[in-house]
């Protein structure tokens, strides 16, 4: 499956069959897990967890008892490194017919840390069941898709402009790119607050964050840059499908800035 048509099928899955998992799609799952790069080179320890073995639980997931999580050290840019990687994983998952979902709250993560040995340095953002999907999600899950209008993305003109912010983009003006920035358009985000902005420069795309009130906690940690991260894997994984390649800048370019938006960082296509 092409990362565009794994980006445009996959959504969140709550509800699984029941089924396990076979050891060859465990497997397939680890050998990705392992392989990945994120442009940030911050290293990033991965683990098939078992919700009997571990006592792990979730109130959201029905159906599976396999999760998969990662943990790093907590580190500048450790939130960008962690979405981009794990939406590499959350996409090869939907490519051979594997249901996830990100979560960050609705689990007894102090059993996950435990599971996957996390140290006093470490952090572990985020965790998804694996499963192959129900024929029907469940009332619940049902209901908590309604609630956060999870398949309504904002207008192509309100994530992204030319040169500034002051000059929306839209789909026709986007030439080459507008593919890629379709696949960030839907991407998923926490509670579908859809953070990131993006400025068009030529041959460059510099990414911001759009911030929301609650999403950063006392230590500085944000949670809306893991959703970053996830908007430049969906970018740079179409960039490269095309053939090109991407490169990662830290250089703020300057642009004037709305209010509560952050540079976050820039992809130069190659």
């Amino acid at each position: 499956m092409k990362v565009i048509d794994a980006i445009k099928s996959r959504r969140s899955v709550r509800t699984f069959d029941g089924k396990r998992l076979s050891e060859e799609d465990l497997s397939l799952i680890s050998a990705c897990a392992v392989s990945l790069l994120n442009p940030y080179d911050i290293p990033i320890e991965w683990k098939i967890l078992s919700a009997k073995e571990s006592g792990l639980s979730s109130s959201v997931i029905v159906g599976t008892d396999i999760f998969i999580a990662g943990k790093m050290k907590n580190v500048p840019h450790a939130e960008e490194a962690f979405g981009y990687s794990f939406e590499k994983i959350v996409l090869y998952a939907e490519s051979i017919g594997i249901g996830t979902t990100w979560i960050a709250g609705t689990m007894n993560r102090a059993a996950f840390e435990r599971a996957i040995e996390l140290g006093e340095d470490e952090v572990m953002p985020c965790v998804s069941p694996l499963g192959y999907p129900a024929k029907k999600m469940s009332v619940r899950e049902a209901v908590m898709r309604k609630g956060v209008k999870a398949d309504v993305r904002f207008d192509f003109g309100d994530l992204f402009f030319k040169e500034s912010f002051s000059t929306p983009l839209n789909s026709a003006a986007a030439g080459e790119l507008g593919t890629a920035l379709e696949m960030v358009r839907l991407a998923p985000s926490a509670v579908n607050k859809q953070p990131w902005r993006l400025v068009v420069d030529g041959d460059t795309v510099h990414f911001y964050e759009k911030r929301s009130k609650g999403y950063v906690k006392d230590n500085g940690w944000d949670l809306q840059k893991i959703d970053i991260g996830i908007a430049m894997c969906h970018f740079a994984s179409t960039i490269e499908e095309s053939g090109k390649s991407v490169e990662l800048s830290l250089n703020d370019p300057g642009i004037d800035l709305p209010t509560d938006t952050l540079y976050i960082a820039s992809l130069n296509i190659k």
